[in-house]
This record gives structure tokens, sequence and C-alpha cells, in this order.
């Protein structure tokens, strides 16, 4: 961008163009497929534009390289500094290595074990700070005072604002006829970039952000007319867990934002869910909001034209992607955790598992307890994790173990 421009000056169409120039050659223009599943749903065509294919994972390093590219040699020799949970991280320290500048990163505390070790991966060195974003954010400002080198902000700086909005030139690109952009919301650079290149050329579009519920900064920000800092942030989409948003995304949000909408943690998973099964993608929770509010109406699109979600990255945990499904079976009604008081007698726990194969249902695991004091005596406990076909199967299933007399108690599921 040419000169500095106010903290509060929003960012024009033309510096989404400059940026979209630079990135040509360093970044992938994602594709942008069809969902049949969303689109039987919402009742109009729905797309997603899918940057859990970028490189490093997100669409994070548009913002990155954008921002590292545009200093000065002395300012590069210096180094670069960031704050992430590991999306920011990666795209930084790739960005870095691109342009030969050393990066460091500070994580929070349990930041995810993958996105660590890619970072690292890229040449970043990795420094933990806090539990939260805005812990490692104030840790990386101390950083940088002390050693002069660069921050380079996960949101709020009008280059990483410019980079992330190339996203949304590529969608108006490759759907012109889109009516709804909606988008994963943490600090708000990327729904803020998207807003001013969607505006710009279609300013009757509609772009929606979605939010965690339990890390949703937004909604009394914009209530209350600036930023504001929520007491905590809890929520598996950590690449969205930011409890303040920044004073230049906010100012971009409130004018060009639409709609704020929040979902739930199990709506994420029931999201990752659909996404892995109907569209075999691999999408971080974070970058499932958008899915996840059109899933559960939390949003539902103008029925007069396409609507885009943007898949927004795609380094998930393994494990946690594995606790994931399993709780977004259970929340589909398609994965139970039970637990059978039988009498306990030889060939008692066979004629219970024969029941359940003869309702064509799936045992997962199976734990069989004597010792519970609940139990009375000549009483065995058989805790069980049991796959169904959905609602209506998993009640049936239950409803013939208690015909059969067995005493059947649903678990708490404890997933994520």
């Amino acid at each position: 961008m040419n000169g500095a421009p106010h903290p509060l000056d929003l960012l024009a169409p033309a510096d989404i163009e400059a940026a979209r120039e630079l990135l040509t050659g360093v970044v992938k223009t994602t594709p942008l497929i069809p969902s049949r599943p969303l689109t039987e749903i919402t009742g109009t065509p729905v797309w997603l534009k899918c940057e859990n294919q970028q490189r490093a994972g997100s669409y994070k390093v548009r913002g990155a390289y954008t921002r590292i590219s545009r200093l000065s040699d002395a300012e590069r020799a210096r180094g670069v500094v960031a704050a992430s949970a590991g999306n920011h991280a990666q795209g930084v320290a790739l960005a870095a290595e691109m342009l030969g500048a050393r990066a460091t990163v500070f994580m929070p505390e349990g930041a995810p074990l993958p996105k660590v070790t890619a970072t690292r991966g890229y040449g970043a060195a990795i420094e933990y700070a806090g539990t939260s974003v805005d812990d490692s954010l104030e840790a990386a400002r101390d950083f940088a005072d002390r050693t002069g080198a660069v921050l380079i902000h996960p949101f709020d700086h009008p280059d990483v604002i410019a980079g992330q909005g190339t996203v949304g030139l590529e969608i108006l690109e490759q759907c012109p006829e889109v009516t709804t952009i909606i988008t994963a919301v943490g600090g708000g650079g990327l729904i803020s970039g998207v807003a001013v290149a969607a505006k710009a050329m279609r300013p009757g579009i509609r772009v929606v952000g979605v939010q965690a519920s339990g890390a949703a900064a937004y909604p009394p920000s914009l209530a209350a007319g600036s930023p504001q800092k929520l007491a905590k942030g809890v929520t598996i989409a950590d690449g969205i867990c930011v409890l303040r948003p920044g004073d230049l995304t906010f100012a971009h949000v409130s004018k060009l934002v639409d709609e704020i909408v929040t979902v739930s943690d199990e709506d994420l998973s029931a999201a990752l869910l659909v996404l892995l099964e109907r569209h075999k993608s691999v999408v971080e929770p974070a970058g499932a909001a958008g899915v996840a509010a059109l899933l559960t109406g939390a949003y539902a699109p103008l029925d007069d034209g396409p609507a885009v979600a943007i898949l927004s990255g795609g380094n998930i945990d393994p494990m946690l992607l594995l606790r994931v499904i399993e709780h977004g079976l259970a929340s589909a009604g398609r994965f139970l955790r039970l637990a059978v008081r039988c009498t306990d007698r030889p060939g008692e726990l066979a004629r219970l598992l024969g029941q359940i194969a003869d309702q064509r249902a799936n045992v997962v695991d199976v734990a069989h307890s004597r010792q519970s004091p609940r139990l009375s005596f000549g009483e065995a406990e058989v805790a069980l994790s049991v796959e169904t076909r959905g609602p209506d199967h998993s009640a049936a299933l239950i409803s013939t173990l208690r015909h059969s007399g067995y005493r059947v108690s649903l678990l708490a599921d404890t997933t994520p």
C-alpha cells in the first residue's frame, strides 16, 4: 500500500487488487465446488470455497505474504514475529521462508501439535505464551519491542486484510452471480478483506460472519459500538478463538458486514461430519463455521442466488478429528454410549451383544463391570459404544433392549 493509512480508514478495492498482483504465483487459486447437501437443505445453490486446500492449509498465507513482502530489506533483516494458535503461524512461517526473513511465533499453551510441527517445519522458532491468542499476541508485542522484530499481526493490519481480501476477488470471478458470502470470523481479517472486495464489485451482495458461541466477541462489540474483550473463550474452533476484535477489523465489520451469527461446538462437529462424508473434505472446526450456520439455519441465505461458504482452513489435529467425528455422529443420533444393567451369569453378555447384532447395530467397544457400588448383588453393568443408522434406529434399539428386561441408560457424552 502507498503510505500508512489512518488506523480506522477502510481499505479501498485498489488495495485488494494490488495484493492480488503481489500474490500471483505465490498462492493457489483454490477451487469453488458445489454442495448438493447444503443446496438441498437451504433451497438455494451453495458453493464451497476451498481455502483448506491453500498452501500451509489456510487462507492465512495470503495476508502474511502481503505484509512481509512490503517490509524494507532492513526490516526483514530484523526478523518478524507473530502470535497464532496455528494457521497464521504457518502462514507467517511459510511467507518468511519464501522471503528470506527469520520468523518467531508465539503460540498458546495447548496449541494443536500438528500446527506447531508444521510451523516449525517452515523454519520458524516457536515460543509458548498464555492460554489464548490474545495472551500470545501480548508476548509477541513485547518480543518486538525488545528485539526490533516486526510484528505481523494476525488480522489487524491493512496489508493483512488486503491479502485476505483476495479470497473475495476469486469468489466473484468463479461465481459472478453469488448473492451471499459466509465465512468464519475470529479477529475479522478475512471477512474485512472479503467485504471490501465483494461490496466494491457487487454492492448488493450480503457478507455474513459466523463465530463460535463460546468465543463470540463481535456480537457484544457491535452492540456496544466498539471492540469489547471477552473474559474467556471456550471452543473447539481454536482458529477463531479470539477474545477481542481488532480496531481496524471492527471498523470494517461494523460498516460492511451484514450480519454476524453464532454456532455451537455441536454444530461445528456436525458440519465437519457432513464435509467429510459428503464432500470428502478435511476441514478444521473454524473452517466449517459457515457450513455449520447453513446446516443449522443460524443463517438462511436469500433464495434469489447462490451462496458461497468459505472453508477457511484444514489444519486439524488427527486426534481432535477422531473425537469430533464421534461427537458429530452422536449429535446426528448415529452413535450411542449406553450403560446396560443385566444379571451376572454366564452367557448374559453374549445374549446382550446378540440382541444388538439382531438390530443391525455395530458395537464399537464394550466394558464389563461388577464392582460398581450402584449395582445390586448378582448384577453387572455393560458400557457400550454403538453405531446406528440414525435417531430412529437408535430409539428402536433402546426400546428393544428395555423390552427384553435390560435397564438401559445413556452415558454422558464427553467429546470434545
